[in-house]
């Protein structure tokens, strides 16, 4: 390995590489395109940085000045890009390399300027790479190295066009190495269109997917979702989380219910723009957030330091979102725990995902109010804090408090404002209880008043109750039953407030715009519209008395009396016109038409076939001696 690469990762901490960083590093596979398969938070990033290193160093510790890029590295999201980058920055340091960023979201001349002074490896995104390509700010002649990181979820999102280009534009003689999760389909057939005899490896096999994550399916009832991620996140009391929602007004909900709350939240979801986004991420890096609430934007390539809690308060919609979700923690060798909200009626969703995963998670249930409070007592007990030498005001403080409160006293406090600084914890239901009906207080004693207007005035219960706290000087909680009927309405109001609206009466008892009430002395009759008579009694079902026979369709009723047309008088027959001026029948007052007569030759049809006679003869002309009829030839 080349030596400032081996200083770089020793003063990171890493005493040995992980299997996919052994693999790529192979001395055999320094010449070879690479199709990998290995699992989020399995150190993908510092492995593919190391395999590419004698490409681009070769024998030489440190890079020549900037130019074109010599490697080329592709990420599908904004935030994986700059976390690439992060890593490769750091890792690179002491050969001198320069890294650039091309991710969408930033501003594009900015990125412009520092391809046009230089760099040694570019990361990005695939649609801003392609624009720079396009507009010729971005020279692939000179790549000696791609990188594809996490190529399905770039071909899931889209990018298979912007791929096939960027790969169309770098040198034939390239290294291209293709990581990715699983090898699908279509992954399988990009790699054999644009690598070359890649060899396969695959660091799958032989442990289980996230053997460092603690799986737990919390049961919860059907409104205490929300309680149980606050029980959670009080009992772990973690140094960072992350909460995934499947829609953004479901982060923004968490959000303003956790802020709400006491908690330190950041906010990460696509309608953020690049600068905020980046903002959240570096406030949960420095500490100055514990908890992001975060859709499936994160869920792909976010290393957040200390990450040990994942909480799933939407289930993700299949295995991979909720493997990709999971892999934020338990990354490096560090452990983690990844919790499913499951309500009654995601039960049967949850154990699809968890099987078709292939994943034993323990069903539990979320900590309860007791649970977190004797939590809330070992952690004070096990503080560091303890443990250190007091200072002389330290000391002479203690001396203070000894001489006034007893050491009981002093405890206590202490509980109390440890307890303080700390949102207090849900009380839960059972998974399968359901949530107690509110219990409403009878209304009463109350008086019943009439007013003047009804459903032909159209009247209705939406501006009544207005009118009457406005005009009637009355609060809604006054305010019983509102009854419209057809020409007045009934109102209930509670026996404080009648006087106050008795007094806001006019002489004529007018409340406003010339509605009229009036005290009745009685409840209203508040019988069903459209109900004649007393109300019917319930419907008979006794099979003891005999059915009579069901009555048959009724005949139709005869009209015996409807006249009869009258008959039509016969059309008289039309008679040839003998009239002298051969125009009109004076008689029948029609036109008069003579009947041409047409040489029929000899056939089977009969057919006529000849002009008419009369017409050659009006003008002297022989018969048959005219222009041949169409079909009679010459």
């Amino acid at each position: 390995m080349i030596a400032p690469l081996t200083e770089a990762l020793a003063e990171r901490g890493y005493d040995k590489l992980t299997p996919v960083q052994e693999a790529v590093t192979a001395p055999g596979l320094t010449e070879s395109d690479l199709l990998v398969s290995a699992q989020t938070g399995s150190g993908k990033t510092v492995g593919f940085g190391l395999a590419i290193a004698p490409t681009l160093l070769g024998d030489a510790e440190r890079m020549g000045p900037a130019a074109l890029p010599l490697a080329l590295c592709v990420a599908p999201t904004r935030e994986l890009a700059f976390q690439v980058m992060r890593e490769l920055s750091w890792l690179y340091a002491k050969t001198g390399a320069r890294v650039t960023s091309c991710v969408g979201g930033m501003d594009m001349r900015d990125e412009r300027r520092a391809l046009e002074r230089g760099a040694h490896i570019v990361v990005g995104t695939p649609g801003r790479l392609s624009d720079h390509i396009r507009r010729g700010s971005l020279d692939l002649s000179d790549a000696r190295a791609v990188v594809l990181d996490e190529a399905d979820e770039m071909l899931d999102l889209g990018f298979r066009e912007d791929l096939e280009f960027i790969l169309a534009a770098a040198p034939e003689e390239r290294r291209t190495l293709l990581f990715s999760a699983t090898v699908s389909p279509p992954i399988a057939k990009l790699a054999e269109k644009f690598q070359r005899d890649a060899k396969r490896i695959n660091t799958l096999g032989g442990t289980s997917q996230h053997a460092d994550i603690s799986y737990q399916a919390m049961r919860v009832g059907q409104t205490d979702s929300e309680h149980a991620i606050i029980n959670l996140l009080r009992y772990h009391d973690s140094e960072s989380a992350i909460i995934f929602a499947n829609t953004r007004a479901a982060v923004n909900h968490l959000t303003a219910r956790l802020g709400n709350r006491g908690f330190a939240v950041v906010t990460l979801s696509g309608e953020l723009s690049q600068t905020e986004r980046t903002h959240a991420l570096q406030a949960m890096r420095d500490g100055r957030a514990r908890i992001c609430v975060a859709t499936d934007v994160a869920a792909r390539g976010i290393d957040l330091p200390n990450l040990n809690l994942v909480i799933h308060a939407d289930l993700p919609v299949n295995t991979e979102g909720l493997l990709h979700r999971s892999g934020r923690t338990g990354r490096a060798g560090r452990k983690g725990i990844s919790a499913l909200i499951v309500p009654p009626r995601a039960t049967k969703k949850a154990e699809r995902l968890l099987k078709f995963a292939k994943i034993n998670a323990e069903w539990t249930v979320p900590p309860r109010a007791e649970d977190i409070l004797k939590r809330d007592e070992d952690n004070l007990m096990a503080d560091p804090a303890w443990e250190e030498i007091p200072t002389p005001e330290q000391a002479a403080f203690a001396e203070r408090l000894l001489a006034e409160h007893s050491p009981l006293e002093i405890a206590a406090a202490c509980l109390r404002l440890y307890r303080a600084q700390k949102c207090a914890p849900e009380e839960l239901l059972a998974p399968d209880a359901k949530a107690p009906a509110k219990d409403r207080k009878p209304f009463g004693p109350s008086t019943w008043f009439a007013l003047s207007v009804g459903h032909d005035d159209r009247a209705e219960a939406r501006w009544i109750l207005p009118l009457l706290c406005r005009a009637g000087n009355l609060e809604k909680d006054g305010i019983g039953a509102i009854r419209v009927q057809k020409s007045e309405t009934f109102v209930e109001l509670a026996q404080p407030f009648v006087a106050g609206f008795k007094s806001a009466l006019g002489a004529n008892g007018e409340l406003e715009e010339g509605v009229r009430a009036r005290q009745l002395d009685t409840p209203p009759n508040l019988a069903p519209a459209g109900r004649s008579g007393p109300p019917k009694g319930p419907r008979s079902f006794d099979d003891s008395k005999p059915r009579g026979p069901r009555p048959g369709p009724k005949p139709y009723p005869k009209r015996d009396d409807k006249p009869e047309a009258p008959a039509r008088a016969p059309r008289p027959k039309w008679q040839p016109d003998t009239a002298p001026d051969g125009g009109l029948d004076k008689a029948e007052g029609k036109p008069k038409f003579d009947k041409p007569k047409f040489d029929k030759p000899k056939g089977a049809k009969g057919k006529p076939t000849g002009k008419p006679k009369a017409k050659y003869a009006a003008k002297g002309k022989p018969a048959g001696k005219g222009k041949p009829h169409r079909g009679q030839g010459k």
